[in-house]
C-alpha cells in the first residue's frame, strides 16, 4: 500500500512539474501549428476575416507552378550543404586543435563560441556593414583588391557572404560539443595506439571519429535543421537579394504571407516545408547513429 501510495505522488509531481511547460508548448507551437494547417486550404490573406476554401489548390500551385519557391529551395538546399559541411569540418578541427594544447584552453574556447551568443538580427546588421562599408574602405586604404569586392551586391559573392556569417556564428559552437565528446574518450585507447605504433591520422580516423559519431549525429542534426531554417541572419544580411538571389525559403513564406499578403498560400508552403525538414533530418539521424559504436 505504501508503495502504491509513493507511486501515486510521484505521478501526480510528475504532472505537476511537467503541466506549465507543455501548456507553454502547446500554446507557441501545437496550436499555431494546427492554425496554420487549417489555413493552408483557404485564400485567407491574413487580413479581416474572409477565407474561402480551396482544398488543396495552394499545395498544387507550390508543387507545380511557383518558381520563386522553387529557386529559394534550391538556394536553401545549396547553403545548407555548404554550411552543414564546413561548420562541421571547421568546429571539429577547432576541437581537435584546442584538447591538443597544454593550456589556455578555456580562454579559447569562450573567443570561438562568442558569435554564438550574439542574435542573428544583430549578427547580419554588424556583417552588412562590415562586408559594404568596413571592407571597402580597409581596402581601398590598404589597396587590397579582394577587400573592394562588392560581396553582397552579386549573386556569387552574396550567397559565400551568407555562408561566411553563418559558419562564422556556427563553427564555435559545434566546436564546444566535440570538444565535450573528444575529452570523453578513454586516454588509455591512445596510449595503447601509441605502443602500437599507430600514427596521428591513424588514431583520428579509426579511434576519434568512431567514437564520437554520437556527438556528430548531433551536430550534423542541429546543423541541418538550423540551415534549412535559416531566416534572420539573412532576413537583415541581404534581405534575398540582390534580385532574390538569397532568399532561403523560410524568407519566402515570410514574404509571402507578409509582404503579399497570401497568407494562406504561405501556409501551405510552411506546412510542406515542416515535413520535409522532418523527413530530411529524421533520415540524416538515421544514417549516422547506424554508424555509431556500439557499447
Amino acid at each position: 500500500m505504501k508503495a502504491e501510495h509513493k507511486l501515486k505522488n510521484i505521478n501526480i509531481s510528475y504532472w505537476i512539474a511537467t503541466l506549465p511547460g507543455f501548456l507553454i508548448f502547446a500554446g507557441v507551437v501545437l496550436l499555431p501549428l494546427i492554425i496554420g494547417f487549417g489555413y493552408s486550404f483557404t485564400t485567407w490573406t491574413g487580413i479581416g476575416k474572409q477565407a474561402s476554401f480551396v482544398g488543396f489548390s495552394n499545395y498544387v500551385r507550390v508543387l507545380s507552378n511557383d518558381p520563386k519557391a522553387l529557386a529559394s529551395l534550391l538556394f536553401t538546399a545549396r547553403f545548407t550543404l555548404t554550411v552543414v559541411l564546413l561548420s562541421n569540418i571547421i568546429g571539429f578541427s577547432l576541437a581537435l586543435a584546442i584538447t591538443a594544447l597544454a593550456w589556455g584552453q578555456g580562454p579559447l574556447r569562450v573567443i570561438f563560441f562568442l558569435p554564438n551568443v550574439i542574435g542573428g538580427l544583430i549578427l547580419g546588421f554588424i556583417w552588412r556593414f562590415l562586408l559594404i562599408n568596413g571592407l571597402p574602405a580597409i581596402g581601398a586604404l590598404m589597396h587590397i583588391q579582394a577587400f573592394t569586392t562588392p560581396w553582397l551586391g552579386d549573386a556569387a559573392t552574396a550567397f559565400w557572404g551568407t555562408v561566411l556569417v553563418y559558419v562564422w556564428k556556427t563553427a564555435g559552437y559545434l566546436m564546444v560539443i566535440y570538444i565535450a565528446a573528444l575529452l570523453s574518450i578513454d586516454q588509455n585507447l591512445f596510449d595503447a595506439a601509441h605502443i602500437d605504433g599507430a600514427k596521428t591520422l591513424s588514431v583520428l580516423l579509426h579511434i576519434k571519429i568512431p567514437l564520437i559519431m554520437p556527438a556528430i549525429t548531433v551536430c550534423l542534426f542541429l546543423m541541418l535543421s538550423w540551415a534549412f531554417k535559416l531566416f534572420d541572419v539573412i532576413f537583415s544580411l541581404t534581405g534575398g537579394g540582390p534580385f532574390g538571389s538569397t532568399e532561403s525559403f523560410a524568407l519566402n513564406i515570410y514574404n509571402e504571407a507578409f509582404l503579399y499578403n497570401n497568407y494562406g498560400y504561405a501556409s501551405a508552403k510552411a506546412v510542406l516545408f515542416t515535413v520535409l525538414v522532418a523527413i530530411l533530418t529524421l533520415f540524416q539521424v538515421r544514417v549516422t547513429k547506424s554508424r555509431e559504436v556500439q557499447s
